[in-house]
């Protein structure tokens, strides 16, 4: 694992927003809400980013969408090494000159792979941490794929759009609670520990983001496994309004079969999906 050794190394220049639109100008690139390009212009945010993910110099961080390198270069400046996944091949194939021209003495400790972050099943070395401002568009899928693909990693700090933010932290029972909560207390427990406004992005999005800090933890003891568990996650949440038995009844043959079936798992047929645990659905997926 990489640790900092050796004589002091010299301060990183990070990102503002005269650099940002020159580097974007210089490739020919303007963001596309295709693939939730808003890239980070203010160094003050990337460092309260990287300060709140507690990251440290012998850690080898896990970096989605890492763009025009704002937040990249926040995570070097920490001591760490950086695996960036990155989908657009323009982007990545500028970062190592980036890093380069801005951190010349730590270009050794950046890694780059083009590729989609939902998909992305190799890297490297096995990351400690993950630390990404996701895609709006596609964050619970890139952020479940990385959690069941590289179990190494064992904390993560995310920036999601704010909405997003709300639902993977919501508790059982409240009204953000959907299947992306569910599935993510599958692998780990989320606490919204911050919020970033639209003006320290380029592009300036509509919307608020919401930082989210992971700890992953073991899964529920269960008979079943996880595909089985979320195969009854999605079925109670596909028909969210009704009943349990109602949304279980095609998995069951029937809602009475269904209700039998709950019956065992200690819950209520009368119940609907957003009142469960993880483990509740662990429970019931071992009955199906």
């Amino acid at each position: 694992m990489f640790r900092a050794t050796g004589p002091a190394l010299s301060q990183v220049r990070l990102l503002d927003p005269t650099s940002v639109r020159s580097l974007a100008v210089g490739l020919s690139l303007w963001p596309t809400k295709q693939r939730g390009q808003n890239f980070v212009t203010d160094p003050n945010t990337v460092r309260r980013i990287v300060a709140a993910s507690g990251v440290a110099a012998d850690d080898v961080v896990l970096e989605v969408g890492p763009g025009l390198g704002s937040l990249t270069l926040g995570l070097l400046e920490a001591g760490a090494r950086v695996i960036a996944v990155e989908i657009d091949p323009r982007l990545a194939d500028a970062l190592p000159a980036t890093v380069a021209d801005r951190a010349p003495d730590r270009t050794d400790r950046l890694t780059v792979i083009a590729d989609d972050a939902r998909t992305v099943d190799g890297l490297p070395a096995a990351p400690t941490a993950v630390v990404a401002n996701l895609p709006y568009n596609v964050a619970v899928p890139v952020l479940l794929h990385l959690l069941a693909t590289f179990t190494s990693w064992r904390r993560g700090l995310v920036m999601v759009q704010a909405e997003v933010a709300d639902r993977l932290v919501a508790p059982p029972g409240s009204r953000t609670y959907g299947v992306p909560s569910v599935k993510l207390a599958w692998f780990a427990a989320a606490v919204r520990v911050g919020s970033v406004p639209p003006t320290v992005f380029w592009p300036a999005p509509n919307v608020e983001s919401g930082l989210v800090s992971l700890q992953r933890r073991e899964p529920p003891s269960t008979r079943a496994d996880r595909q089985q568990v979320f195969r009854m996650i999605d079925a109670a949440f596909g028909q969210r309004r009704k009943m349990l038995r109602s949304a279980l009844a095609v998995l069951a043959g029937s809602s009475a079969a269904a209700s039998e079936r709950i019956q065992a798992a200690g819950l209520d047929p009368r119940v609907r999906g957003e009142m469960l645990s993880v483990a509740d659905f662990a429970r019931l997926a071992e009955q199906f």
